[in-house]
């Protein structure tokens, strides 16, 4: 059978998603080790997005395959009490073989928050980025706005990114602040490698009046990663929700 599940994590120990060497700590390392003995055989993940260092999830979604007889509540807490405390299973359901928790995905959110004061603080430090010079959220929301829409996001991905086309279609793009946070909420179908960080990185000299807020679309037209701005630190992003069609997954989570 193949089954859907969600995962959380605090991405700040963990060597990002994808496993790599044995001795580096991944997310997925740590998922397939608990969901291997709870089937009592080894269960590769699929995911619906792959996360750098330091980036947390709080709805990642993968799917698995296995034959053992399992409920989804044995699932569930059978792979919690094999994680670490900073990974866990949120919910485990019965899918059919055509989900996919990549390839049926329609579209996926991005959160991205700033703690904007001159001090920083001592409090969730993995969890916001700081930024001391005082940032504008309404410019940095006009520049946001110049990027809705289906385009090449070429100056906004990493130079290793191995993506096919660079063509992607952010539907939303909103930069909220409440107090001394700045919130960057990000949804579109598909994203590049570092390409919310990238964001980030322009919004934030824009919002601090280094650039102007025309600069987004400039660096847009441009193609150039080279031609972009600096890319923002991992901490404070989180991979919010994965949305899937009704017809291959039930959407009670």
């Amino acid at each position: 059978m193949r089954f859907a599940a969600g995962v959380e994590y605090n991405g700040a120990r963990f060597h990002g998603w994808e496993i790599q060497q044995p001795e580096i700590r991944t997310v997925q390392g740590e998922v397939e080790k608990a969901l291997s003995k709870v089937a009592n055989h080894f269960v590769r993940v699929i995911t619906a997005g792959r996360t750098d260092t330091g980036v947390h999830a709080s709805g990642q979604v993968i799917h698995f395959e296995s034959d053992a007889p399992r409920s989804e509540r044995a699932w569930v807490y059978g792979a919690n009490a094999n994680l670490p405390s900073d990974v866990c299973l949120s919910w485990v359901q019965p899918v059919s073989d055509e989900f996919h928790a990549r390839f049926s995905a329609l579209s996926r959110s991005y959160r991205y928050v700033i703690f904007n004061r001159p001090v920083r603080s001592a409090i969730s430090v993995a969890e916001r980025t700081w930024v001391y010079r005082p940032l504008d959220e309404q410019r940095m929301q006009v520049a946001a706005n110049d990027l809705v829409g289906e385009h090449d996001f070429s100056s906004y991905r990493a130079v290793a990114c191995q993506a096919k086309s660079p063509v992607r279609t952010i539907h939303r793009l909103e930069v909220v602040r409440q107090g001394e946070e700045i919130t960057i909420n990000v949804n579109a179908n598909a994203f590049l490698h570092h390409m919310v960080r990238n964001i980030a990185g322009v919004l934030i000299a824009i919002g601090s009046g280094v650039q102007s807020p025309g600069w987004a679309r400039e660096v847009l037209e441009l193609r150039d990663r080279a031609q972009g701005g600096v890319t923002a630190p991992p901490e404070g992003l989180s991979l919010i929700k994965v949305e899937y069609p009704e017809s291959l997954i039930d959407f009670k989570y």
